[in-house]
C-alpha cells in the first residue's frame, strides 16, 4: 500500500526525469532554455535596427540611426554581445505541419527579430540590408555589432533547395569583399535533405523535435567548420525558343564558352544563355524527365503529395508510367540511349587539358554529382577500393575536393539497384570541369535538372546546345553536425 503523497512524488519525479532528458544534449549536458537564449540573442537595439533596415530597405533610415543614437546616448556602454549570435531562415512551407510549429518553437528560444520567414524576408535582403546594418554600426565604433558580425552563424530550416538559396546569397559577400561569410548549419525539413546529410545534420526532422531544436541550435553555435564546393552552370543554346527555366537558372548576356576547348561544329549567329549554380547534382536524361513529370503533376494536384513518404510513392509510380522501367516495344531501341545526342568533354584529375569521354551506349541518364549523398542519402558513386581508384585515375570523393563525379544510369531497374547500394552506378569520369554538347537529330527535346529542379531543354538539329560546368572560386562555409 502506498504511503500518502507517494504517487504524487513518483509522478513529480517521473516528470522531472522526462524534462531532464528533453533538455539534454547527446553528450548528456542539459541546455537550460534561458541560458541558450542569452548565448544567441542580439542586444535589443541591434536586432531592432537590423529588422528596420530590412523592412525599409534603407540602412541609413532615421529609425535605424535613432536606435544607434539612443543606445549610445551620453556615452552609455552598450550591452555585451551574445557569445554565439545566430540568425534563422525558415521555410515555413517545408516539412508539412512542422514548419509553422517549428517557427513557434524557435520564438521561445530566441528573439523574434532573428527569425526570418523566407516568405516574408528573402536571404539577399538580409545580406544587403541586415548585415550592412551590423557593418555600419561596427564602422561607427560599436564593438557589440562588430563582434556579432564577426561571430555570426546562420541556421537554415528547410530542404536542399532552401539551403542552396541561402548559400547563394551569402556567396555574394565574397564578390563584395565583405568578409567573413557566416557559416551555415541546417535543420532538415525537405524530402531528400542530401546537403543536410552530407554535413551530419540528419536526413529528417526528429520526432522529438521540440527538445531536439535546442540541441541543434547549440550544435550550430559550437560546431566545427567545413567547406562545400559549388558549381556554376552555363547553358548556351541557339536563340529562338523560350526556355521554361527553373528558379536555379537565370538569363544572362551572351557568355563565351571556354576558349581552351574549340567547338568543332558551326555556331549559330544568335544564342541564348542561362547561368545557375548547383551544390548537389546536375542530371540529364530519363531521370530528369521523370522528375519533370512528377513536378508538374504535384503542382497540378497538390493534394496527392502531402509529405516525404507520399511524394516518394507517387514518384515511384510515375517512374514506371514514363517508361523508365518499361520502355514501350514500339520505341526505337537506338533512340533510348544518350549516346545519340550527347558528347562529353572533361578536365580530369590533375589535368588542365580537355578530353572527350565516350558515352556508354546503354546509359539513359547522366548524373554529375558533387556530394557523397544523393537521392535521400544514397551514394551511387560508391565507396571505391584504392586499387580501383588508381586503375581509373580517380581519387576519393568529397564535397570540397574541387571535383565532380560523373556516372550513368541505364534504366529504372539499374537505378533501383544503385539506389539500394547493391551495385555502383556506371562510372564515366571524375572531373574539375565538364562540357556537354547536345545535338538534336531525331530528338526535339531533352530533360535536365539542377538540385531537383527539372526543365525541358529544346534541341536543334542544325546547331548544338552546350552545358558547361566549372567550380565557383569561393567555397561555401558550413557548420558540421555530429
Amino acid at each position: 500500500m502506498d504511503l500518502p503523497g507517494t504517487q504524487t512524488q513518483v509522478a513529480s519525479a517521473r516528470s522531472s526525469v522526462i524534462d531532464s532528458i528533453r533538455g539534454c544534449t547527446m553528450a548528456g549536458v542539459r541546455i537550460p532554455k534561458e541560458e541558450l537564449r542569452k548565448k544567441i540573442t542580439f542586444p535589443e537595439y541591434i536586432r531592432l535596427a537590423v529588422r528596420e533596415a530590412i523592412q525599409t530597405k534603407d540602412v541609413e533610415s532615421p529609425a535605424v540611426s535613432g536606435l544607434y543614437d539612443a543606445a549610445h546616448a551620453g556615452g552609455a556602454e552598450p550591452p555585451e554581445p551574445p557569445e554565439f549570435p545566430l540568425v534563422v531562415f525558415i521555410n515555413s512551407k517545408s516539412g508539412g505541419r512542422h514548419g509553422p510549429e517549428l517557427k513557434a518553437r524557435l520564438k521561445e528560444l530566441m528573439a523574434d527579430e532573428q527569425i526570418f520567414d523566407l516568405s516574408v524576408v528573402k536571404p539577399h535582403e538580409f545580406v544587403q540590408y541586415g548585415l550592412h546594418c551590423l557593418e555600419k554600426f561596427a564602422s561607427l565604433g560599436d564593438d557589440s555589432a562588430a563582434t556579432i558580425r564577426e561571430k555570426l552563424r546562420i541556421v537554415v530550416a528547410g530542404g536542399d533547395g532552401t539551403v542552396g538559396w541561402v548559400l547563394g546569397c551569402l556567396g555574394e559577400l565574397n564578390k563584395q569583399d565583405r568578409l567573413p561569410v557566416p557559416p551555415t548549419g541546417i535543420i532538415p525539413l525537405g524530402t531528400g535533405n542530401d546537403l543536410s546529410r552530407s554535413f551530419n545534420w540528419g536526413g529528417s526532422f526528429p520526432f522529438n523535435w521540440k527538445s531536439a531544436i535546442k540541441r541543434t541550435l547549440d550544435k550550430i553555435a559550437n560546431g566545427p567548420i567545413g567547406h562545400l564546393d559549388s558549381w556554376q552552370v552555363l547553358i548556351s543554346m541557339p536563340a529562338g525558343k523560350d526556355l521554361d527555366i527553373p528558379y536555379s537558372l537565370k538569363p544572362t548576356k551572351e557568355t563565351p564558352l571556354d576558349q581552351e576547348l574549340q567547338v568543332e561544329e558551326e555556331l549559330p549567329g544568335m544564342v541564348s544563355c542561362y547561368q545557375g549554380v548547383f551544390y548537389n547534382y546536375f542530371s540529364l536524361g530519363m531521370d530528369a524527365q521523370v522528375a519533370y513529370g512528377f513536378h508538374h503533376l504535384r503542382n497540378e494536384r497538390p493534394y496527392l503529395a502531402q509529405g516525404p513518404i507520399s511524394n516518394k510513392l507517387i514518384y515511384s509510380g510515375y517512374s514506371c508510367k514514363q517508361g523508365w522501367f518499361f520502355t514501350p516495344c514500339s520505341s526505337d531501341p537506338g533512340l533510348r540511349g544518350l549516346k545519340n545526342i550527347l558528347r562529353i568533354y572533361v578536365k580530369k584529375v590533375n589535368c588542365s587539358q580537355w578530353e572527350q569521354i565516350s558515352v556508354p551506349s546503354s546509359v539513359r541518364s547522366v548524373v554529375v554529382l558533387n556530394l557523397p549523398s544523393y537521392g535521400s542519402g544514397r551514394n551511387p558513386w560508391g565507396n571505391l577500393k584504392p586499387e580501383y581508384l588508381e586503375k581509373r585515375g580517380f581519387v576519393e570523393a568529397h564535397a570540397d575536393d574541387g571535383l565532380l563525379e560523373v556516372f550513368g544510369l541505364k534504366h529504372g531497374w539499374h537505378a533501383s539497384m544503385v539506389m539500394v547500394e547493391l551495385i555502383s552506378a556506371k562510372h564515366i569520369a571524375q572531373a574539375s570541369a565538364i562540357r556537354f554538347e547536345l545535338r538534336g537529330g531525331e530528338w526535339t527535346e531533352a530533360y535536365m535538372q539542377i538540385d531537383g529542379e527539372p526543365w525541358k531543354q529544346p534541341m536543334n538539329k542544325e546547331y548544338s546546345t552546350f552545358v558547361e560546368m566549372k567550380r565557383v572560386l569561393h567555397q561555401s562555409v558550413m557548420v558540421k553536425g555530429e
